[in-house]
């Protein structure tokens, strides 16, 4: 996970759709108050500087309203024909924002390359100023909200959203640089240069946000800390001798954890069975958005399993690492 994120399913799945929710909600207000006054004050301006904030606004409304309804449906209870829930819409949500960036660098750079060959004055400097300042601000209380919300889910959606209006900040103060160069010191082409290093801006967030949602899609794992803490939590029981073939995969909220475990082949099902359910019980105490399936295996009677991702005999010795 990134710096500062929570590792998924360490909150409770309710915790996690509130905060979620809350913080989508203030992303869509911001977007619609920024959207309205960047229009009337380009309108008024025609600063390409301007212009290339109120397409990224635009465009970052568009994602909020997404990021908005996939952390909804991210939580709707697994159904007959989604056994693993409806997680992975997050993801979903994360990739279109990262296409809709990567979409408003494009039309940032055209318009500023076509203004520096042919460069114009600003006009309403001062109201155009006083737009991005409000931006900047609005921006900068959104991208607190949503921090404070990451620390808590990790939320791979929220987080696309907030590399949006991360890159927003920069984008604004670029516009602001522009916008003062060519109304108050005569230099138009100052307002085209702050066009194409905001381009320049968004297509470098995107890029991260694609690379985030891209490990959700692909079944990246937890991360080592994570796996190790797991282990640590199995084996907290010396009954349970060993853990291998440790599985761990992310959907939205929720994160999926499996492995086998070696115990003592003389205990009955019934003992095994109890053993496995304290394990499931002390991963629960800190994963509680988890979904864990525990294999008992019979200490040194285990055949290596089949399977499309059948393990090794060297991954099944009493040698083999805890995430083997």
């Amino acid at each position: 996970m990134s710096q500062g994120h929570a590792v998924p399913g360490t909150t409770p799945p309710a915790e996690s759709a509130a905060i979620t929710r809350r913080v989508t909600a203030y992303s869509v207000l911001t977007a619609l108050i920024l959207v309205g006054a960047k229009a009337a004050a380009w309108s008024a301006s025609g600063s390409v500087a301007l212009l290339s904030s109120l397409a990224d606004s635009a465009l970052d409304l568009a994602a909020s309203l997404g990021t908005f309804l996939a952390v909804r449906y991210a939580v709707v209870p697994p159904d007959a024909e989604h056994r693993f829930g409806h997680g992975k819409a997050e993801a979903f949500a994360s990739l279109v924002q990262a296409c809709l960036v990567f979409a408003s660098a494009a039309l940032v750079g055209r318009e500023a390359v076509a203004r520096l060959a042919d460069p114009r004055p600003v006009e309403h400097g001062g109201w155009a100023l006083a737009v991005m300042v409000l931006s900047i601000v609005l921006t900068l209380l959104l991208v607190a909200a949503q921090t404070r919300a990451l620390k808590k889910t990790g939320s791979v959606a929220v987080s696309g959203d907030r590399a949006h209006y991360f890159a927003d900040l920069a984008s604004n103060l670029a516009a602001i640089a522009g916008i003062a160069g060519a109304a108050f010191l005569n230099l138009p082409q100052l307002d085209a240069f702050a066009g194409l290093a905001v381009a320049a801006w968004l297509v470098w967030g995107a890029i991260g946000v694609l690379r985030e949602a891209a490990d959700h899609l692909m079944d990246k794992g937890l991360p080592v800390e994570a796996r190790a803490r797991i282990v640590e939590l199995a084996l907290a029981d010396p009954q349970m001798t060993g853990v291998h073939q440790l599985r761990t995969r992310v959907a939205g909220p929720y994160v999926m954890i499996q492995f086998h475990a070696d115990l003592d082949p003389a205990l009955t099902l019934e003992a095994a069975h109890a053993i496995l359910v304290e394990a499931e019980n002390r991963i629960l105490a800190e994963y509680p958005a988890a979904d864990i399936l525990i294999h008992p295996d019979p200490r040194g009677r285990a055949e290596p399993h089949g399977g499309a991702f059948q393990e090794t005999a060297a991954a099944h010795s009493p040698q083999a690492t805890p995430e083997s």
